[in-house]
């Protein structure tokens, strides 16, 4: 190994730099860096946001650690099969020859290797051997996306079992720990306040951070609602608008009503998509797009419903089977326009050039989101955009909301029936256990039928901020926003937003119906405020209903429901300038 080759490293590896960082470390890595040498703990936390350059600093640590005699041995324990490989061939850059090959049955790794790459369930099931060959040598263990030790309680404890003789252990994750209360392996828990114990990192570098700097790209999420239809158990047919107020049973069957392939829910939203994807190739030549299904028979259909869309056939990758690695690999290195996934491609793979996403499932958990999104952040040049496409479903774009909020993980928090993060979680351990199994299944269980969908396009969020009223699929009004350029600064996003949705706005003046008008307008007007309002108090803390009271108080007026146009228009001039700060 080398300390030399590892300090020649793109902060970024094994991908480009992103322009404008520093050539060598980021500041955030040499800092870091700096920190545990001048301390050398024997845990460590390093909490990066996707494309920060996780690996790179791992790896410039590990050669320090080598040159220094103080570990002869490196364990690196990852989620999937594919990340063990992407570890072996990163480390084999800096001369760390690593295994990824390594399997309990065999026992030991050559004499031509300096440490192994295992997996979170490997380990787990035989912790005594991988305890046995962590107390051989001295050893760093390296922890990536740690959060997964906190999967389930046999997981954490079988890891502590393996580990607890290491020498050193480097824990590494780029998104928000889970909110359950499986306490993780080697992290440092502190008792806040309020009584609850929360994960403490060594070292933090959040998405803002990264985003001021020019490390990850800024995204634009596209919201679609549209009309829904659907037969329950009951036999009753039940119609209604995605995004809209309802049920948390009805928005559940609305969501998986848009995600039925025989909708034109999906195939509208695919065939925006595509045509977004078509936009910014002409700034983004390889830039390439990435659709996450909720299964493997979802994927196969929407491979197909694209193929026929974008005239070419996508690679579909269905889970953490052999052969999936060398199709990500080849999407990765390739020219190709579209990848459908189940999984696979969650969390850890580093394919630099996708910049347009749709979230094509009912995985509702804040780490699954975090983990998506985290796929297409990865800058490699400055002004590169990411574009995902989301149903109006309040959970999914609450969670884009929060984008740049930094969350701990949290202990002995209680759960009650309507936290958000429990509203779908048994579906999501179905989801787990059908793609651990191979299993293409519906996981929905028949519970209901779906017998139509028609999408909408909603909003643009971007920066806190929504943009855009709603529009028809296919109309002038969609194609502005979708027609933005692939390569923009950071402040030339917000202005060119502003500017679409002044212009749609004096578009739907002039087309609509005078009748209809003054309908129309207050419906969107009151739901644009109300998805304001429901940001706003995300952020601060504050009830719905005390924000409501907030702007009423401040702009004057009536009740929301008897407010008019141009009231709930101040009302959303003012919240507006609440979000920057300007109250």
């Amino acid at each position: 190994m080398s300390t030399a080759a590892a300090s020649s490293l793109s902060p970024a590896f094994p991908e480009r730099a992103a322009w404008g960082t520093a050539a060598k470390l980021r500041a955030w890595q040499a800092d870091a860096l700096t920190q545990y040498l001048h301390d050398t703990p024997r845990d460590f936390l390093a909490v990066a946001t996707p494309g920060a350059g996780k690996t790179t600093y791992a790896l410039r640590l590990a050669t320090e650690l080598f040159a220094m005699g103080r570990i002869s041995r490196v364990t690196v324990v990852a989620p999937t099969e594919h990340l063990k490989t992407q570890w072996a061939d990163a480390a084999s850059r800096v001369g760390i020859s690593i295994d990824p090959h390594f399997t309990n049955a065999a026992g030991r790794h050559g004499a031509e290797f300096h440490g192994v790459a295992v997996t979170y369930a490997q380990v787990a099931s035989k912790p005594l051997l991988h305890r046995a060959r962590t107390q051989a040598a001295p050893t760093l263990v390296i922890l990536d996306e740690i959060h997964h030790g906190g999967d389930n309680l046999s997981w954490g404890d079988a890891i502590r079992e393996a580990f607890e003789p290491a020498t050193h252990r480097l824990g590494l994750t780029g998104t928000p720990f889970r909110s359950d209360t499986s306490p993780i392996p080697f992290v440092r828990y502190e008792m806040g306040k309020d009584s609850i114990r929360r994960s403490e990192a060594d070292y933090t570098y959040g998405y803002a951070e990264a985003l001021r700097d020019g490390v990850v790209r800024p995204v634009l999420f596209l919201a679609y609602g549209g009309s829904m239809r659907w037969r329950t158990k009951a036999g009753d047919e039940v119609s209604a608008r995605l995004g809209e107020p309802m049920t948390k049973d009805a928005t559940a069957q609305a969501w998986r009503t848009a995600l039925d392939v025989n909708g034109e829910w999906i195939p509208s939203v695919l065939a925006a998509a595509d045509k977004r994807l078509t936009q910014v190739r002409r700034g983004v030549p390889d830039a390439g797009g990435l659709v996450i299904a909720s299964n493997q028979t979802q994927a196969r259909a929407y491979a197909r419903i694209l193929a026929g869309i974008s005239g070419e056939k996508p690679i579909v990758v269905l889970s953490d089977y052999a052969g999936s690695s060398g199709k990500i690999e080849e999407f990765a290195e390739g020219n190709q326009r579209w990848m459908v996934a189940v999984r696979m491609v969650s969390e850890g793979v580093d394919v630099p050039r996708l910049c347009v996403g749709v979230y094509a499932t009912s995985t509702s958990t804040p780490l699954y989101f975090a983990q998506a999104v985290g796929r297409f952040v990865r800058a490699r040049r400055r002004g590169e955009m990411a574009s995902i496409f989301l149903p109006s479903v309040p959970l999914i774009l609450e969670h884009a909301a929060r984008l740049e909020e930094e969350r701990d993980h949290a202990l002995d928090r209680v759960c009650n029936p309507g936290d958000e993060e429990s509203m779908w979680s048994p579906e999501d351990d179905l989801l787990a256990a059908a793609n651990r199994t191979g299993s293409g299944a519906d996981l929905d269980d028949l519970s209901f039928e779906a017998l139509g969908s028609e999408a909408e396009f909603d909003h643009v969020l971007f920066d806190a901020q929504q943009f855009g009223l709603n529009a028809e699929v296919g109309s002038a009004d969609e194609q502005e926003f979708l027609g933005l350029p692939g390569l923009l600064e950071l402040d030339q996003v917000a202005t060119l937003l502003r500017a679409r949705q002044s212009a749609q706005k004096g578009s739907s003046r002039r087309k609509v119906d005078p009748e209809m008008a003054t309908h129309r307008a207050m419906a969107a007007s009151r739901k644009e405020l109300n998805s304001l309002v429901s940001a706003y108090a995300r952020k601060s803390g504050a009830p719905h209903a005390v924000v409501h009271a907030d702007l009423r108080q401040s702009c004057g007026g009536p009740a929301l429901d008897q407010a008019n146009a141009a009231q709930v228009a101040l009302r959303i001039e003012t919240i507006r300038r609440w979000f920057v700060g300007r109250r």
